[in-house]
């Protein structure tokens, strides 16, 4: 068994990682720590296992094996950094960290430790995405010229007793997130559109701050690639019903995915615009690719290359809105 310690219910997806941890038979939750004490307190209650007040004591304590890290963004160099030195495996959410320099911290001290790090990329393990990949990947598009991919939804709009949406409210603080509907929801446009893309080579962006928060809450980014093709990210915590979106288009052809449908236009086909059924299948999911890797050694298919270029992409797209510029990614690297 992975014996697991839960480092922070922070973020909104802690109990679900929590909950699919539970659901594998080779991983033990066995203590919980929080930065605030008494939810901390509550979750470790919900879930039968002891609360550590010192997080030191979850690093010297040599009965716990890995870790799952839902702290604020800001505090991940440090926790991720400790555990890696105590010589515990790392589940974390993403983004990995906020800045470039932080990244190159925590995966030296990864390396340098010899632990297993996931960064949970979730729909880089999609059919859909699988599918995506495979039509670049066979040309069927001829060259790729424009990827535009939209994941947004309604989670800052007031409603009813919520005058923040639904969404925490300390998910709209600075310091603890770094950013806000770009580095967090954004993640998952950005990290699908850098494997279709390839290597990128600019970041232009926009962060709007559209119902007056602290961070951003809409935001749209343009990424240039070495192979000439463009990504345009969009994202946001302000629409009300926005599918989630792929398109991907070329010289020889378009690839529309659109929450479930998907529709696949080639010169390289039989003529005419043709609706996909036939999907790849799913890879596991993440903390399963990590608990395979700790236990067999079985490469995951989520990279810390992954992981690093989510933390490039942010931390260009900030630089380029701060200073109304184009960034080149070799200013960061």
């Amino acid at each position: 068994m992975i014996r697991v310690a839960l480092l922070s219910k922070w973020h909104v997806h802690a109990a679900e990682y929590a909950e699919h941890a539970q659901g594998n038979e080779h991983i033990e939750i066995t203590h919980v720590w929080d930065e605030k004490e008494e939810r901390g307190r509550e979750w470790a209650a919900e879930l039968g296992v002891e609360f550590v007040q010192d997080i030191e004591s979850i690093f010297k304590n040599p009965d716990i094996d890995a870790v799952i890290v839902d702290t604020p963004t800001s505090m991940h160099r440090d926790v991720i950094i400790r555990a890696a030195e105590s010589g515990k495996h790392i589940f974390t959410e993403k983004v990995l960290a906020i800045t470039v320099e932080d990244a190159k911290a925590i995966l030296d001290a990864v390396e340098k430790n010899g632990v297993k790090l996931m960064v949970s990329l979730p729909r880089l393990t999609a059919d859909y995405y699988l599918y995506a990949q495979r039509v670049v990947d066979e040309g069927l598009l001829g060259k790729l010229t424009t990827i535009r991919c939209r994941v947004a939804h309604n989670g800052a709009v007031p409603y009813e007793n919520r005058p923040h949406g639904w969404l925490p409210k300390h998910f709209y603080n600075m310091e603890e997130c770094g950013g806000g509907a770009f580095i967090d929801l954004g993640a998952h446009p950005i990290y699908l559109t850098n494997r279709l893309g390839g290597q990128a080579t600019a970041v232009t962006a926009r962060l709007q701050h559209t119902l007056g928060y602290e961070v951003d809450d809409n935001a749209v980014a343009i990424v240039e690639y070495v192979s000439g093709a463009m990504g345009i990210l969009e994202t946001g915590f302000v629409a009300n019903g926005s599918p989630f979106q792929i398109q991907l288009y070329g010289t020889a052809g378009t690839l529309l995915i659109e929450d479930d449908k998907i529709r696949i236009f080639s010169s390289l086909m039989e003529e005419g615009w043709h609706e996909v059924k036939d999907l790849p299948a799913p890879l596991i999911m993440p903390m399963d690719q990590w608990v395979e890797e700790i236990r067999t050694g079985e490469t995951p298919s989520i990279t810390h290359q992954d992981g690093f270029n989510l933390t490039l992409i942010n931390h260009a797209a900030r630089l380029s809105h701060d200073q109304g510029r184009r960034v080149e990614i070799k200013e960061l690297v």
